[in-house]
């Protein structure tokens, strides 16, 4: 049987490390067989690419350029890591997917959906999430809480009008891609957490 497959999006601050850490630990307590991986990354290979994309020192990068980057550590993750875990039957939970190159590249950078779901086919076509845990958090709120942008981070350090951008791309994906559920996360952690509990347990993630 395949397994289920868990991305989890949303804006520069928004808590999906927490929230992955604080699940992790429900999901050890229940005895769920799973993997935690991330993007970009995940791999050997796939790390490395996450180097020259987040380095903070390559201004110079073009934006087709950083899309085929996205694009060629999620495939590399996808063949070496995900669909194998898939085919054994366990619960794959990765910090960010192919909906984040689209409100990103997409939309944010002005490439287009078609243009990043294209170049991402592979991904798209063979192993689509079977739920996208949104953290709904505006920008100018994420970055208040986590006390501003991460200077050595490439993304984190392309301003708040940017990242405005990217939030309003992750809404307007949402009419498109019905996997794509908002989490509110205006309360405390702890509270988000129960709320993306009760989100796996209504889409038969985990049994309630």
């Amino acid at each position: 049987m395949r397994g289920k497959f868990v991305t989890f999006e949303g804006c520069e601050g928004s808590g999906k490390s927490t929230q992955l850490k604080l699940l992790a630990e429900k999901l050890d307590a229940a005895g769920v067989d799973y993997i935690l991986t991330r993007e970009p990354g995940g791999s050997r290979i796939a790390e490395r690419i996450r180097e020259i994309i987040l380095d903070g020192k390559n201004t110079d990068m073009c934006d087709e350029c950083e899309a085929l980057l996205y694009a060629a550590a999620r495939i590399q993750l996808v063949k070496e890591k995900i669909l194998p875990a898939l085919q054994a039957g366990k619960l794959v939970i990765c910090d960010r997917y192919v909906h984040s190159s689209l409100a990103y590249q997409g939309h944010a950078r002005g490439l287009g959906e078609e243009y990043v779901a294209e170049i991402n086919r592979f991904a798209i076509e063979n192993c689509r999430p079977d739920l996208t845990v949104f953290l709904n958090i505006p920008p100018d709120r994420a970055f208040e809480r986590k006390h501003g942008a991460d200077r050595d981070d490439r993304m984190e350090q392309l301003g708040l009008e940017f990242h405005k951008k990217v939030y309003s791309g992750y809404c307007a994906l949402m009419a498109n891609y019905p996997e794509i559920c908002p989490v509110d996360c205006s309360g405390s952690k702890y509270q988000t957490n129960a709320n993306i509990w009760q989100l796996f347990v209504q889409k038969g993630i985990v049994r309630g």
